[in-house]
């Protein structure tokens, strides 16, 4: 494709990803909230729904066969996630603060399937065994959401505990207003399902325009997909994440980063490591992935105090972000 066909089917494209993704997350956080769902559970939704344009980017590179996008644009935009919906959210807001049970779980999750996939790119775990890995803890962490505070009543747990698990997996929203009937419910389903099939459309399209622009300028494939498509896939997460800043939900801000960052590794890099789709990795890869731990130990940290993050903990995300963009230009 020619630079000249190229550059507005990448505009077109990445345009019609993110209004797809911007209609998604608001309807499917609509229904969440008519449903009554934990503000846990919300996050995960939501972060689901923000992450549509960033998976679907990764699976298309795999796709046309060009790994170091779809590694970057995982990578990347997790990056960019941290900065963003954290540092710029904390940033805007003056303070985001989240509750301290929260942060223990998805901490764990989230470090969990980072490390694992650290140890699958520098080649010291098995590909097939980092996948089982990552799933054995990602599944009952999904099963434990959806369960929600219903889990504490049905299980011998003493007072303490029974607060732990209703805290940190969230008590339901009061609903708003309920859904009228299961006919409505079937209307706001076949609409998801179709900005999700425009999310896929615009997002086979834009890396199809973008890895022809970068062979046609001489641009890296690292860049391309660590940068460009990663910021511009991470958009919608990036809307979000301010949106649920200014609202002073931090916990389903906490929420919809960390489990977007998770869901981006399972199915950007456990899934394809698992069957066999990722080429050997490259040493700045290993880099980008022992960097993104670094940016979220510093994130949980700065966030999990008992009176939240301010301005100086969103700038500290951004400058380690700003770091790891300089990292890029400099090894590609």
């Amino acid at each position: 494709m020619t630079p000249a066909a190229a550059a507005p089917l990448f505009v077109a494209s990445v345009t019609l990803m993110l209004l797809a993704s911007a209609w998604f997350a608001r309807r499917l956080d609509h229904i969440g909230l008519r449903l009554g769902l934990p503000e846990a559970l919300l996050g995960l939704l939501t972060a689901l729904a923000a992450d549509a344009p960033e998976i679907s980017s990764a699976i298309a590179a795999l796709v046309q066969h060009n790994h170091a996008v779809a590694v970057g644009v995982v990578v990347g935009s997790n990056a960019f996630n941290l900065a963003a919906m954290l540092g710029l959210s904390a940033v805007v807001a003056a303070r985001v603060r989240a509750r301290h049970e929260l942060l223990e779980l998805e901490a764990f999750v989230g470090l969990w399937l980072l490390g694992v996939m650290l140890a699958v790119v520098a080649g010291s775990l098995d590909e097939t065994i980092g996948a089982v890995l990552a799933t054995a803890v990602a599944l009952p962490y999904v099963v434990l959401l959806t369960a929600g505070p219903r889990l504490a009543r049905k299980l011998p747990l003493g007072a303490a505990e029974a607060r732990f698990v209703r805290r940190s997996f969230g008590e339901p929203h009061r609903r708003e207003t309920s859904l009228d009937s299961g006919r409505e419910l079937t209307r706001l389903l076949v609409v998801l399902l179709v900005a999700l099939c425009l999310i896929v459309a615009g997002s086979v399209g834009a890396v199809r325009a973008a890895t022809d622009l970068a062979h046609a300028w001489s641009v890296p494939d690292v860049l391309v997909g660590s940068i460009v498509l990663a910021i511009l896939t991470s958009l919608p997460n990036a809307w979000t994440g301010v949106r649920f800043g200014l609202q002073r939900r931090g916990s389903a801000l906490m929420s919809e980063t960390l489990n977007s960052n998770s869901i981006n590794i399972l199915a950007g890099l456990a899934l394809p490591a698992a069957l066999g789709s990722f080429a050997t990795f490259s040493g700045l890869a290993i880099f980008d992935i022992a960097w993104l731990i670094v940016m979220t130990t510093a994130a949980l940290v700065l966030f999990g105090k008992r009176d939240g993050a301010g301005r100086s903990a969103g700038v500290f995300l951004i400058v380690l972000y700003a770091v790891f963009v300089a990292v890029q230009f400099a090894r590609a």
